[in-house]
């Protein structure tokens, strides 16, 4: 369970990272907004996944 949740907080950094790219190339403040959010959130997963790890060693 927790290699899954590790893999969905990298794909929803990488999709956000895109989005924040695709938004900067365009001009379009929104887009580049939700990305960074999506980073944040992708961020959030990966550091609870890493808090559990630690506490299972």
């Amino acid at each position: 369970m927790a290699k899954d949740q590790k893999a969905k907080a990298k794909a929803e950094q990488a999709k956000g990272k895109a989005k924040e790219a695709m938004g900067q190339a365009v001009g379009n403040e929104s887009k580049t907004a939700r990305g960074k959010g999506e980073q944040s959130k992708g961020d959030m997963r990966q550091a609870k996944e890493k808090a559990k790890d630690a506490f299972k060693h």
